[in-house]
């Protein structure tokens, strides 16, 4: 039978089996990749926000990306270092709960915000004399606007699934709180999160991968097929980039979330491409965008020179 509220009590994450001599630098490290983080990101908005020039279909879409990658790192990280400074791996039902649905939120939206990106690209290389058409403003806020409503909606669903049931264990077997690990703390039958669950990795795994194939494989062909040698290059520099965040992303969230289905597999393995989601993705997207996209650098450039005093 299941319950209509969530158990109050407290839950244990994974140990992260620092000595003490090991806690101040691991407490550094953690603040240092945090703050790199935020400024990084919080730097991408601000000079897309800002720049007129960058208020196009392209620059738009990627405004969304350092959104996705600000919730997710301010999720983990935050109580992580807590949990370094006061050695307490401890985290209320609710709060676990929270900071599950805000990771699975940003894994989806990354995944999403780049399989759009990709589209604007297709588009872009493979019909530019039609892009100013197809990439309007309203069609361009209807992507965004759909992009977010399907990552939320899914989301919400699959954690007011979980969030009927009590708890009946108390030990997360990660380093964080996702939805899996929650599930496994239920002694009840969840056959219907774990249906639910394997739809949402299939539409949201199966979804951006097809899309990304799709388009990849088309804008590779006109590439192919063009004679103009400094377009092609172009487009193939820029689309290779996109191609090795979204994998990188797409293959350790797949392996991550298969994973806790196979009992057989390595949990430190689990482990470590769970974290490399939470880490290298928000570490690495503004470094990668803002040095890879030559209109981009220049305005950060720029930006960093007026209000930083920055030098050439």
């Amino acid at each position: 039978m299941y319950t209509n509220s969530s158990t109050s009590s407290l839950l244990k994450l994974q140990t992260l089996g620092l000595s003490s001599t090991d806690i101040y630098p691991a407490f550094v490290f953690g603040t240092l990749t945090y703050l790199i983080i935020m400024f990084s990101n919080l730097l991408v908005l601000t000079v897309i926000a800002m720049n007129k020039k960058l208020h196009k279909p392209m620059f738009i879409l990627l405004f969304n990306l350092p959104i996705s990658d600000i919730v997710g790192a301010t999720a983990f990280f935050p109580h992580l270092i807590f949990s370094i400074v006061t050695e307490n791996r401890l985290i209320s039902h609710h709060a676990c709960i929270f900071q599950a649905f805000l990771i699975h939120v940003y894994g989806t939206g990354n995944l999403l915000i780049l399989s759009v990106m990709a589209y604007d690209r297709y588009i872009a290389i493979c019909f530019p004399l039609r892009y100013t058409t197809i990439m309007n403003s309203h069609n361009l806020m209807k992507m965004i606007v759909i992009t977010w409503f399907i990552n939320l909606s899914m989301m919400f669903t699959l954690f007011i699934l979980l969030a009927r049931f009590k708890t009946c264990r108390t030990n997360i077997v990660d380093f964080y709180c996702n939805n899996q690990s929650l599930v496994k703390l239920i002694c009840a039958d969840t056959s219907v999160n774990n249906y639910y669950g394997l739809a949402t990795i299939f539409v949201l795994m199966g979804g951006p991968l097809s899309l990304i194939v799709y388009t990849y494989a088309q804008i590779l062909r006109t590439c192919v097929l063009t004679n103009h040698t400094d377009a092609r290059q172009k487009a193939i520099q820029t689309c290779g980039t996109h191609l090795i965040v979204f994998l990188s992303l797409q293959i350790n969230t797949v392996f991550a979330l298969i994973s806790h289905r196979i009992e057989s597999s390595s949990p430190v393995l689990r482990r470590a491409f769970g974290l490399s989601v939470l880490i290298f993705p928000p570490f690495l997207d503004p470094i990668i965008y803002g040095l890879k996209t030559k209109e981009l650098k220049q305005c950060i450039v720029m930006f960093l020179k007026q209000n930083v005093g920055f030098t050439k």
